[in-house]
């Protein structure tokens, strides 16, 4: 069986070709790029305001810069650059506790009323794998003036609109590095609709702004994020009904979680017989980033969607099973 790292779209890869070159003789035309993307983020999102910068962790750090006293992270399913840019930016980092990443509100909202925090900062989906409740959590942070920062690394074009959503978030951030929804290689955005935020890191967005290439790439790849986005969701929904050991079997998530109990031998043997072009496509936990139980995880959303037709999954599926039994 074959699989493919999924790339950008060969249009995304032509158009920044050719934007080297036109760059090169039009310098003008580098802040035109600049603005082109930053205009089609704001339709994706609703965001008025909207920044491209040179990384997910940048666009995290821009946001991070806005606060300076508590912030809240799930204690698990989340980014692992919540923590270490927080602890950088000398702010006191809560973690929530989660039903496997999943945040319950009411949780949530016993610890603001406690802490009083400044942001929440979580990812659309945790850990990949289980769409968080961020309507609700949303209205949570609103009601207790608390900003509600969405990393919508895995959430862009999502179809349902719950997800990547302005209206259901005060800042938004993502990476479209290899191999995210938006997959250009580099880059990243934060979005928002108070340009206030923007107006506490005029410094920091200055520098670590992306380059015209980039936003080039990121103005053409966000046209294929919604046919992504759904297609790895049902891929990740047909797999995760033959393993009664799925977690977060009923929530939609673009990675599949598998309890194990032997996470590394598993996850070892199956890096052998799902080999993706010399790269992975599985992670093992405990890990913070996923889930922090013995788990493999089938990360679907690394592929590249030719290779989420059902014959294709049906074999995954099938080494999956040989290697690890009926789990």
């Amino acid at each position: 069986m074959e699989l493919y790292f999924r790339k950008s779209s060969i249009a995304t890869r032509k158009a920044m070709c050719e934007a080297v070159m036109q760059i090169d003789h039009a310098f003008h035309r580098g802040f035109n790029e600049i603005r082109l993307a930053q205009d089609r983020i704001s339709e994706i999102t609703g965001h008025e305001y909207v920044k491209v910068v040179n990384s997910g962790n940048s666009a995290i750090l821009a946001a991070m810069n806005s606060f300076k006293g508590k912030i809240l992270i799930p204690d698990q399913g989340g980014w692992s650059g919540f923590k270490n840019l927080a602890e950088y930016r000398g702010l006191e980092v809560i973690e929530v506790p989660t039903t496997l990443g999943v945040i319950n509100p009411d949780v949530v909202e016993d610890i603001i009323v406690k802490h009083k925090p400044e942001a929440l900062f979580i990812t659309s989906f945790a850990g990949y794998i289980a769409e968080q409740p961020v309507k609700e959590l949303f209205e949570l942070c609103n009601y207790y003036n608390v900003i509600l920062v969405e990393d919508a690394s895995g959430g862009i074009g999502d179809n349902e609109g719950k997800l990547c959503n302005g209206n259901h978030a005060h800042m938004i951030v993502a990476s479209t590095g290899s191999p995210k929804i938006v997959n250009v290689g580099n880059g990243g955005f934060i979005s928002t609709g108070d340009n206030e935020f923007f107006k506490k890191s005029t410094y920091i967005l200055k520098t670590l702004k992306a380059d015209p290439i980039t936003c080039v790439g990121i103005f053409n790849e966000v046209n294929n994020a919604s046919s992504i986005s759904s297609k790895s969701v049902e891929a990740c929904n047909f797999i995760k009904r033959e393993f009664k050991s799925s977690i977060h079997a009923d929530k939609r998530g673009v990675s599949v979680a598998l309890m194990v109990d032997e996470p590394k031998r598993v996850g070892y043997l199956l890096r052998q017989k799902l080999n993706v072009e010399g790269r992975s496509i599985v992670t093992v936990c405990p890990r913070y980033n996923r889930v922090l139980v013995d788990a493999v995880c089938i990360e679907i959303k690394n592929l590249d969607v030719q290779c989420m037709e059902n014959d294709t999954l049906t074999e995954i599926i099938d080494i999956i099973k040989e290697v690890s039994g009926d789990i």
